[in-house]
């Protein structure tokens, strides 16, 4: 395994459980609109490290050792270094822009930074097969747009504690970043670039008509 990647995970998994066992540590460096408007920015970032249980934080980190070897192969581990907190940062923009009179909204997770991989992932072998519940297969591409307007419903229903936006915010940090490191994709996978971009074409339209 590449050593950045063992080293995030690795990461992930001591700050996590360090904030399972120690509640003031958790409110610390957690995502709340209220503190980071205050000037405490650091948990946009602080935020990524956390998760809310064993299971949050297991599912975050198999999905990104899954597919963290297709950016490192394709783009070299300084892209994806960049692309990973790239789409941390991303995430939690995107959750300040949809949240930010919601002093009280509160969030943990990896997984803007991890669904910005999976989209990188996803951009640059857009025709790999995926397993869904490890056994209906789906092509990458479908999964990446079908994920992603899922993300849309979540965002609009507001009925579950799933962080969407931040979710939305990372596939798009993970798109963006890529085809910059990448540009040939526009040439060499221009549909995939195009139908990619399709759910956050409509996130922004629905935003801006006041849909969400």
């Amino acid at each position: 395994m590449n050593i950045i990647l063992a080293g995030i995970i690795v990461a992930n998994a001591v700050i996590s459980y360090k904030g399972f066992n120690d509640l003031s540590f958790f409110r610390k460096y957690e995502f709340h609109v209220g503190s980071i408007r205050s000037g405490e920015q650091l948990r946009m970032l602080s935020s990524g490290f956390l998760h809310v249980d064993m299971m949050h934080l297991i599912f975050n980190m198999l999905t990104l050792y899954f597919f963290a070897p297709v950016v490192l192969d394709w783009l070299g581990t300084f892209s994806f270094v960049l692309v990973y907190f790239g789409s941390l940062i991303f995430g939690s923009l995107l959750t300040m822009l949809f949240h930010k009179n919601d002093y009280s909204y509160r969030a943990v997770g990896a997984s803007g930074a991890v669904t910005g991989v999976l989209y990188s992932a996803i951009l640059l072998e857009p025709n790999m097969m995926l397993g869904i519940f490890f056994v209906i297969p789906i092509p990458a591409y479908l999964f990446g747009i079908l994920y992603l307007l899922y993300s849309i419903y979540g965002m609009k229903a507001k009925n579950d504690n799933i962080g969407h936006t931040a979710h939305f915010g990372g596939a798009i940090g993970g798109y963006l970043i890529t085809l910059i490191k990448m540009p040939s994709l526009f040439a060499d996978h221009t549909m995939m670039v195009i139908l990619l971009a399709i759910p956050i074409v409509i996130l922004f339209v629905m935003a801006k008509l006041g849909k969400l």
